[in-house]
């Protein structure tokens, strides 16, 4: 793994775990043996080191789901896509708890305030999380196994619901998987179709 590759692994995880103001570049140079000129050398800052932690974030997350879509049967139903992609998006909360607690701190939403950069790598993220769930379901309007007026705006409530239970499990509230069997109900409700579970 390259220098540059090290600081930023490690400043996902102490980003994730103390937040911005937590995090010291002092703190990551010891946990990487970099010295702090040796970071600055690769970032200009702290802020264009957490932009470039997101930036990753968004790409990995993304290239996981990309992988996983490529997996799909073509043949599947499209609400059998929707369980697939709800029960994916639990599985790399669950992989990916670093990047999710990013996801889910109110600090980068602070910064998106005042950075374009950052509100973008955040709208990036949110709308392809979006356009997948989106997909699936109207993939299922087309197939009948969807029965629902606005796929986008149903996407958006489902979103909410299963991003919603992730942040549960994030923050170590409740166990995501206790609560999947009353998800997959709530989602087969709210798409108005026959849901399968996985």
């Amino acid at each position: 793994m390259s220098k540059r590759n090290a600081i930023l692994a490690a400043a996902t995880r102490l980003f994730s775990q103390n937040g911005f103001q937590g995090t010291a570049v002092s703190e990551l140079s010891t946990l990487t043996g970099a010295a702090t000129g040796t970071i600055f050398h690769h970032f200009r800052n702290k802020e264009d080191l957490f932009l470039q932690v997101l930036k990753d974030v968004k790409v990995n997350l993304l290239e996981q789901f990309e992988h996983h879509r490529q997996q799909t049967l073509p043949e599947e139903s499209g609400i059998a896509i929707v369980a697939d992609v709800v029960t994916f998006y639990l599985h790399l909360a669950g992989t990916m708890e670093d990047q999710f607690l990013i996801l889910h701190r109110h600090f980068p939403y602070q910064m998106a305030e005042t950075s374009p950069v950052c509100r973008d790598h955040l709208a990036s993220i949110y709308t392809c999380l979006l356009d997948i769930f989106e997909e699936g379901i109207q993939k299922g309007v087309r197939d009948g196994s969807v029965n629902v007026d606005d796929p986008r705006k149903t996407a958006m409530v489902l979103f909410a619901m299963v991003d919603g239970i992730v942040r549960l499990n994030t923050y170590r509230v409740y166990d995501a998987g206790a609560l999947y069997q009353c998800l997959m109900a709530a989602c087969h409700r709210l798409l108005g179709g026959r849901l399968l579970s996985r």
